[in-house]
C-alpha cells in the first residue's frame, strides 16, 4: 500500500488507506473485542499502517482496543492519531446509562470541552495510559468549532511545544467543516488536517478553502466520511441512505444515484470512485474509511485497489454533477 510523508513532517507517513476506529468504540452499536482485534489484524496484512482513533469514541474503548491490538507489532512501523478537547470525568453515578452520544457503551465517564494547556496534556496523558503505547504520532484539535479563541490562545501554542520536544511528531485539527481548518491552516503552526464530509464525490466545498491554503503551506490533508456518513458507501443509495448521521434529504439520494449510474458507465462502483475520487488532489495524504470488523476492512481495501478511468471525472463534471474536474 502506497505510503506518503506529511510535507511538513517527513518523518511522519501514513498509509493512503487509513483505518478509522470509532466503530472499535461501539459507534451505535456493540462491537465485540475479537471483532475489532480481527479487523486490525486484516488491515495490518493489507498494508494499511495508519489507525486513528479519539478519547470520545466510546468514552476511550476505541483507544484502548486499538493500543492492544497494536502493542505488540513493530512501533516504527505504523502510525496512530487521537485527539485533544474533550476530557473524559469519571461519572460513576451514571454507570448503570448508556452513553447518550452515539456509542453504545456506558455512561460512566462524561466529556468535557478543555483547550486549556493542561486539558491538552492531561488529554494526551490519559490516552497514552488507555493505548499503552509510548507516543502518539498525530495529535488533532478535536472538533474545536465553538472554541477557535481557546484553541489558538492554549492548545495550538501546548501542541506545537509537544512536537518541537519530539513528544509527538506532529499536529493538526480533525473537523466536519472546511472553513476553520482553513483557517488554522492560515493562521497557525500545524501540519495536517483532518477533514470529515466536506470533500467527497457529493460536495466539494473544502477545494474552496481548505485544500488550497493547504496545498499553499505545505500542510497534509486527511480525508474522513468519505462516503458522507453512508449515502456514498453503497453501488446504488438507498431510499433510507444516510447523509451527515441523519436521514438523507431526497434531492441528495437522487444526485448520488445519477452519480451511481455514471460511475457504472465507466466500470466502477460508487464507493469505489468516492474513494479514487478524494485521492487525486496533491493536498490529502489518507483517506480514513471507519471498519468495525474483518470483511469491512476487506471491503475497503479492494475498494481503493480500484482503477478508475481518467473520463470519468469529466463526465461527472459534463453532467453537472461534480464541480470541477481536478
Amino acid at each position: 500500500m502506497r505510503v506518503r510523508a506529511l510535507p511538513r513532517r517527513p518523518e511522519v507517513r501514513v498509509t493512503e488507506l487509513g483505518f478509522g476506529a470509532a466503530q472499535g468504540g461501539n459507534l451505535y452499536r456493540a462491537t465485540t473485542d475479537e471483532e475489532f482485534a480481527s479487523a486490525v489484524d486484516t488491515a495490518w496484512e493489507a498494508g494499511v499502517r495508519y489507525y486513528d482513533t479519539a478519547p470520545h469514541y466510546g468514552l476511550g474503548l476505541s483507544e484502548r482496543r486499538l493500543g492492544a491490538a497494536l502493542r505488540h507489532r513493530p512501533r516504527d512501523e505504523y502510525v496512530v492519531s487521537t485527539k485533544v478537547g474533550r476530557l473524559l470525568v469519571p461519572s460513576p453515578q451514571d454507570a448503570h446509562l448508556r452513553d447518550s452520544d452515539g456509542f453504545d457503551v456506558p455512561a460512566s465517564h462524561r466529556r468535557v470541552w478543555d483547550f486549556s494547556r493542561d486539558g491538552v496534556l492531561r488529554s494526551i496523558e490519559a490516552s497514552l495510559d488507555r493505548t499503552g503505547l509510548d507516543r502518539i504520532d498525530i495529535v488533532y484539535l478535536h472538533d474545536p468549532d465553538d472554541h477557535w479563541e481557546w484553541a489558538v490562545r492554549e492548545a495550538v501554542p501546548t501542541l506545537v511545544d509537544l512536537r518541537d520536544q519530539g513528544v509527538v511528531g506532529a499536529i493538526g485539527a480533525g473537523m466536519n467543516q472546511s472553513e476553520m481548518l482553513a483557517r488554522f491552516v492560515r493562521e497557525a503552526d500545524v501540519d495536517v488536517m483532518m477533514c470529515a464530509g466536506r470533500y467527497t464525490l457529493l460536495e466539494q466545498g473544502a477545494a474552496d478553502d481548505l485544500l488550497p491554503a493547504a496545498e499553499s503551506r505545505r500542510v497534509g490533508v486527511v480525508i474522513a466520511g468519505v462516503y458522507n456518513s453512508g449515502l456514498l458507501s453503497r453501488d446504488r443509495p438507498p431510499a433510507d441512505a444516510v447523509y451527515n448521521y441523519q436521514q438523507a434529504p431526497a434531492e441528495l439520494i437522487e444526485r448520488a444515484r445519477r452519480i451511481a449510474t455514471v460511475c457504472e458507465r465507466y466500470g466502477v462502483t460508487l464507493p469505489q470512485a468516492a474513494l479514487a475520487f478524494v485521492r487525486r488532489h496533491p493536498a490529502v495524504v489518507s483517506t480514513v474509511v471507519g471498519v468495525r470488523n474483518a470483511s469491512q476492512v476487506a471491503e475497503a481495501v479492494r475498494r481503493s485497489e480500484a482503477v478508475v478511468a481518467e473520463e470519468l471525472w469529466d463526465a461527472l463534471a459534463a453532467a453537472g454533477l461534480l464541480a470541477t474536474a481536478p
